[in-house]
């Protein structure tokens, strides 16, 4: 599947896949804005500047970083997430973290953690009055555990220009079942309580995906839906950040036909770029760090959409 062009002259299929690689179309080189583990980066703009938030690492279940300004300099707080859930493993890992804030000012985190009893992966939510925390956990259950879905992971909230709220996240999917995909729901006001049935966005079924489509992100451009979204496995040079487009933020999403961010597109400048967001005219990835497989910096890079297309630099 794919925004597909069916080009006959090979010569105009060479010009168009030039003039939509990323590469030809970056302006400048990825930014490191952080030099220490800070993978599945959330990014959020508030009143009082940028807050950025990771999976679990030696700085805590869910540190956080901040700047004023996306460009840094971003420095590492403290943890986030005040206290574990009642339903988590507290050794288990806090994953893919999310924050949001509501009408009313408060703030909201997503994350995934371990089931205390069967260890499959599941999301929860936490709120707190500061972008900073501390996070207290909300409620004695998980707020999304489908059974079928074999582990649900990367949360990621969209608010759309009519105020209302989506929760996108990833079922892990099964090697015998359905591969990985990428689901939504609608979340009422308070951010913690899901309503209506969730729907399919995109389901991991392109060849260079093996099987794992995750780390979905959305972005309203002037009069489409883009939803980012990381495949192949996160551990190898693979790893890249793709793109579907739609008329809907439900959806039907028609994947891009080329790839947005790879270790290839980007000149080996960044090892596996993936976990992307994008916020205030930026789009934020990890990668590793030291040519190893031990940290996962943060990066960025401007981006625009003219025409409703995304463009780097």
């Amino acid at each position: 599947m794919g925004i597909r062009h069916f080009l006959l002259a090979p010569v105009i299929t060479l010009l168009a896949a030039f003039a939509a690689c990323p590469e030809a179309a970056a302006l400048s080189a990825p930014r490191l804005l952080i030099n220490q583990d800070f993978p599945d980066p959330d990014v959020v703009k508030t009143a009082g500047g940028y807050f950025a938030f990771s999976t679990s690492t030696g700085s805590g279940r869910i540190p956080f970083a901040t700047a004023p300004a996306p460009d840094g300099p971003w420095r590492v707080g403290g943890d986030a997430l005040g206290a574990v859930p009642a339903w988590a493993k507290p050794d288990g890992g806090f994953w893919a973290p999310d924050v949001t804030q509501l009408a009313d000012g408060a703030f909201v985190l997503y994350f995934a953690a371990a089931l205390t009893a069967g260890g499959e992966m599941c999301l929860g939510a936490a709120t707190a009055a500061k972008p900073a925390g501390p996070y207290t956990p909300a409620g004695d259950r998980p707020l999304v555990c489908v059974p079928e879905d074999h582990g649900d992971i990367d949360p990621q909230t969209f608010v759309d220009a009519d105020g209302s709220r989506h929760l996108l996240y990833k079922s892990d999917g099964a090697a015998t079942g359905a591969p990985a995909a990428i689901w939504t729901q609608r979340l009422q006001a308070d951010g913690r309580t899901l309503t209506g049935p969730r729907t399919e966005l995109l389901r991991a079924d392109l060849t260079a995906e093996k099987a794992v489509v995750e780390a979905p992100s959305v972005v309203k451009t002037a009069s489409r839906y883009l939803l980012f979204y990381s495949a192949d496995t996160f551990q190898s040079s693979g790893y890249h950040t793709c793109y579907a487009s739609a008329p809907t933020p439900a959806g039907p999403f028609v994947k891009a036909d080329a790839q947005f961010l790879s270790t290839d597109l980007l000149g080996g400048k960044v090892d596996a770029p993936g976990g992307a967001d994008v916020v205030d005219g930026h789009i934020f990835f990890h990668g590793w760090l030291g040519g190893g497989r031990t940290a996962r910096g943060l990066y960025s890079l401007p981006v625009s959409f003219p025409a409703d297309v995304p463009q780097l630099g």
